[in-house]
């Protein structure tokens, strides 16, 4: 028995399970033999899906890849399907799908994807705030980052300070400290003998690298406080931790810093977080326009909104005093073309990208962005590698989140 969602039933196929009428009755009786006229009738009745046996002349493992394929597509209908990588990740979205749903994840169907409603955001707007700036200039007003980043780039700034300062620095926020010596210390970052200090962290990782990570955690105590009706933030972060895992693969593989890709890939959505704080009515119209027409979140801001979240949070770092580099890094990971270092943001880009195929076969709604055969060339990466990167994802992604989230 198989669950296959309505759009996707073939004549052959034999009800595995009887499916009720409006009227209380039984409108189809399990073993019915559909045929054309049956899928129309459960179709016409807005059925989403149905519990299926499979002829003997069809094949279990082809029929699941069929469906599998059928429901990446609609991931894949913005991004040019000419495109190098982008052709390598439909085969590895595919191939993850099928494998969830012959393991028993029951697929999203097309009607739910494209659905017409998100009813657990609240409906609020702030009228008077019309663009990237003027939000932020709200957030800041409401509230400061938090300040342990500043301390330490105030020792990072004198040219006196050690290691041990910095760690004295980090200390004083014992939650804070903890979680950078379990992230230092998971097979991810791959040092062979345990760190069992932050001095030690600071000599081993660097004193910038290990400033840059303090901005990415620090980031997540600040947004904690989201209310639930507006943004499930585990979904969220799940999504930033999997996009920094991707960045600091890539970066690492092109011999780029790579704590400093971790913590763009780990920001790379946070000006989402400020619009959905600030303007949740108009949230909640780019995502339905991105459900209900399959195209990407950050299009369907721009066409809502006139700037995207990757506006914003540019913005919102530079409000912060983030360094440069990592600004720029986020505010063009949708754009690498006009970034000060193109190869950089196509990074993050492509890490984005790869956060999203992930999480296709787990649930996934959005469409994926685009990605310029430009782009994709200046990273000279095989394609073929991208298997192997998302080999390398999957084997580290849940150690990260035990230890940020």
């Amino acid at each position: 028995m198989i669950r296959v969602c309505t759009e996707y039933l073939l004549p052959g196929m034999i009800l595995a399970k009887k499916v009720p009428g409006v009227d209380g009755g039984i409108l189809l009786e399990s073993g019915t033999l559909l045929g054309d006229e049956q899928i129309g009738l459960l179709k016409k009745i807005g059925l989403s899906a149905a519990y299926v046996r499979l002829p003997v002349n069809m094949n279990f493992e082809a029929e699941v890849v069929r469906q599998a394929e059928r429901h990446v597509r609609n991931f894949f209908i913005y991004v040019d399907p000419d495109h190098e990588a982008l052709k390598s990740l439909f085969s590895i979205a595919v191939k993850r799908t099928a494998a969830a749903v012959a393991s028993g994840w029951e697929m999203p169907c097309e009607s739910a994807l494209r659905a017409k409603n998100v009813e657990h955001l609240s409906d609020e707007f702030i009228k008077d705030v019309g663009n990237a700036a003027q939000i932020v200039r709200h957030e800041v007003g409401l509230a400061s980052f938090p300040d342990i980043y500043f301390k330490i780039r105030e020792v990072l700034d004198n040219p006196k300070s050690s290691a041990r300062d910095i760690a004295d620095v980090v200390n004083t926020d014992v939650g804070f400290s903890a979680k950078l010596l379990k992230l230092v210390n998971s097979p991810f970052f791959g040092f062979t003998a345990t760190v069992d200090s932050v001095s030690r962290a600071v000599s081993l990782v660097g004193a910038q690298e290990i400033s840059t990570l303090a901005l990415g955690i620090s980031t997540i105590n600040y947004f904690k406080n989201i209310p639930p009706e507006l943004m499930d933030m585990r979904t969220f972060w799940r999504h930033s931790l999997r996009c920094a895992v991707f960045a600091k693969l890539i970066a690492a593989k092109l011999k780029l810093p790579s704590e400093r890709h971790f913590t763009a890939g780990l920001l790379h959505d946070v000006g989402r977080l400020i619009i959905f704080k600030n303007m949740a009515y108009a949230s909640v119209e780019a995502l339905l326009l991105a459900r209900s027409d399959m195209v990407p979140l950050v299009e369907a801001e721009n066409t809502v909104l006139d700037y995207n979240h990757a506006d914003v949070g540019g913005v919102l770092l530079a409000e912060w005093g983030f360094p440069k580099a990592l600004k720029d890094l986020i505010r063009h990971h949708h754009a690498p073309d006009v970034a000060a270092s193109r190869k950089e943001a196509a990074i993050i880009q492509l890490a984005d990208i790869m956060a999203n195929v992930a999480e296709i076969s787990s649930g996934g709604f959005y469409a994926l962005p685009g990605m310029t055969q430009e782009d994709w060339n200046l990273l000279e990466l095989d394609a073929h590698f991208l298997s192997k990167l998302m080999d390398m994802h999957d084997a580290h992604f849940e150690e990260i989140t035990a230890v940020l989230l």
